[in-house]
C-alpha cells in the first residue's frame, strides 16, 4: 500500500523519539493512504515552519496486519472503542506510552473533530451526540507506527535501498535463530528481544553502516548489550 506523510520537510530517517506525544494513537510516526490529506497537513505544518511543506511517499507492507510478530489495533470507523482510545492517548495525565500496540490504524480526530471532542470531554455534549455527528464527517485515515520494530514494515519509496533492506532482514533472521538456540527462548520472545534492542536501532540506521557487518559481528554486540 502506498502511504503518505505530510511535514515541513522531507523524511529520510524516522526518529520516534522526536514524534509528538499525546496524539490520537499515541507517540509514533503517522501516515495516511490519502495523499490529499497528507498534502493538506504538509501545507498547514509548513506554514507554521515557514516552508512550503513536503509529502514523503512510503510503501507499507500490509502483511504486518496479519503477522503474529506485530500487535495491531484497527478501527474501521468512528466508534465508541475509537473514542475511548483517542481519549486515552490524548490525556496528558496518563503514562506514555498509554498502550503497547506496534501499529494502530483508524480515522483521524482532525481540527473539526477536536473542537467537538473538547466539548464532549467537558460534558457539554453527550457521547451519543458526538458519535452521531461523526457519521457525516468526511472519510479520513491514518496509520501510526508506535514502535521501532514496526518501522521495518514501512519503506521510503524515494530513498529506499532495496539491497540494504534485504541485508538487514537477513541479518535479523540469523540473529533471531541464534537467540532461540543460545537463550532457549521461543521465536516470539527472540524477535521481541532483537527488535527492542539498541543494536537493532543502529543496524536499521543506514548511516552507521552496521548493515555491512556480518550477522555474527552484530550478534556479538547484541549479546554484550544483553548482559
Amino acid at each position: 500500500m502506498n502511504v503518505y506523510h505530510g511535514s515541513y520537510t522531507a523524511i529520510s530517517q524516522i526518529d520516534l523519539s522526536k514524534c509528538e506525544k499525546y496524539k490520537d494513537f499515541g507517540q509514533g510516526f503517522y501516515v495516511t493512504r490519502f495523499r490529499q490529506q497528507a498534502e493538506e497537513w504538509a501545507k498547514k505544518i509548513g506554514q507554521k515552519n515557514n516552508t512550503q511543506g513536503v509529502v514523503t511517499e512510503f510503501e507499507f507492507f500490509e502483511s504486518a496486519f496479519s503477522s503474529w510478530n506485530y500487535k495491531v489495533l484497527r478501527f474501521e470507523n468512528y466508534s465508541n472503542e475509537w473514542l475511548d482510545f483517542i481519549v486515552l492517548n490524548r490525556n496528558p495525565k496518563n503514562n506514555v506510552p498509554a498502550h503497547d500496540y506496534d501499529i494502530v490504524e483508524g480515522p483521524v480526530a482532525d481540527d473539526k473533530i477536536q473542537r467537538r471532542l473538547d466539548k464532549f470531554l467537558s460534558g457539554k455534549i453527550s457521547r451519543e451526540d458526538f458519535l452521531k455527528e461523526l457519521r457525516y464527517h468526511e472519510e479520513t485515515h491514518q496509520i501510526c507506527f508506535c514502535t521501532q520494530r514496526a518501522l521495518m514494515m514501512i519503506e521510503n519509496k524515494t530513498d529506499a535501498n532495496t539491497d540494504i533492506l534485504f541485508n538487514i532482514e537477513d541479518i535479523g533472521e540469523q540473529i533471531i535463530e541464534a537467540l532461540i538456540f543460545d537463550y532457549n527462548i521461543n521465536e516470539e520472545k527472540a524477535t521481541d528481544v532483537f527488535f527492542s534492542s539498541q543494536i537493532f536501532l543502529l543496524l536499521s540506521n543506514e548511516s552507521t553502516e552496521f548493515h555491512k557487518k556480518t550477522w555474527q559481528e552484530i550478534y556479538e554486540l547484541l549479546k554484550e548489550e544483553l548482559k
